[in-house]
């Protein structure tokens, strides 16, 4: 018996169709799911993208991850990290930028490297030297709890420094970041400050937090609280100013204006900082 042919394109197209739609509706979990970190950091911030496989009852270091090979660190594609600003990393120089984290485990020590290749993934034998930027020796550190599935986090984190922590078993590896901002931060503060661009409260925080001169911080913070006389948080600041001063009664003074002003607002943190300035201050 002939077919219409016709009718056998017809059928043919809505089996490819019918399959068509049943593979793309088909989705399973990844065993190795995707993760992006970001993290503010210093004047920009870091961003990691990597997969992250789980134990699942096996042992990790010095079996499914060999001592002295190389290693993606992660699964699938290659682990990036990227700087957004030029930073230091164990003390060497990295320009802003993205990077291959590869990583060489031994029981006592890693080698870290930041990779310039970010397809290389996980054919380590194509790996070659000359597409380092940096390599560095870290010591890794025993968890007292297991972590089950692999993780990379930024922690630590002051205005300029960080440590990047890879953890997984009961193995963590860091390494230091830092970015050199002072400099950047003293020219904009003085090229806006000086020029009356008036970022007083930001400029006076920074010298505080940074053991600059307190005596220009303190014209700063009383010229933020003349723009904006019912900001407690920058009376806070004030007082705080004068309390690393060493004038206590000043500070005593401007936290108890702070207690009215966030009594006022309903503020009861602000209440309870500068309770405690007063009491350290007396």
């Amino acid at each position: 018996m002939l077919l219409n042919p016709m009718k056998s394109l017809t059928v043919a197209a809505f089996m490819a169709l019918t399959a068509s739609h049943v593979t793309a509706q088909l989705k399973v979990p990844a065993p190795s799911p995707l993760q992006t970190v970001k993290q503010a950091f210093a004047l920009s911030e870091i961003t990691i993208e990597y997969s992250r496989p789980s134990a699942k009852g096996r042992v990790i270091y010095g079996d499914v991850v060999p001592f002295g090979k190389l290693w993606r660190t992660g699964a699938n594609s290659s682990t990036k990290i990227t700087f957004g600003e030029d930073v230091k990393v164990e003390g060497n120089a990295v320009p802003a930028g993205t990077y291959a984290l590869y990583t060489t485990p031994n029981k006592d020590s890693w080698e870290v490297m930041l990779y310039k290749d970010l397809t290389l993934g996980g054919n380590v034998a194509d790996y070659k030297k000359e597409n380092e930027l940096v390599r560095f020796n870290v010591k890794p550190k025993t968890l007292n709890d297991k972590v089950e599935t692999f993780t990379i986090d930024v922690a630590d984190i002051t205005s300029s420094s960080a440590n990047i922590a890879l953890d997984w078993e009961k193995t963590r590896v860091a390494f230091n970041v830092t970015a050199d901002i002072d400099s950047k931060i003293m020219k904009n503060i003085e090229s806006n400050v000086v020029n009356d661009n008036r970022p007083y409260f930001q400029a006076a925080s920074y010298y505080y937090e940074n053991n600059k001169d307190l005596t220009k911080a303190n014209e700063w913070a009383d010229k933020a609280i003349a723009s904006n006389p019912k900001a407690f948080w920058m009376l806070l600041l004030k007082a705080k100013i004068q309390a690393k001063q060493g004038d206590k009664k000043g500070a005593v003074a401007s936290a108890e204006k702070v207690i009215t002003l966030a009594t006022e607002a309903k503020n009861d943190d602000y209440v309870a900082m500068a309770k405690k300035l007063i009491a350290e201050n007396k």
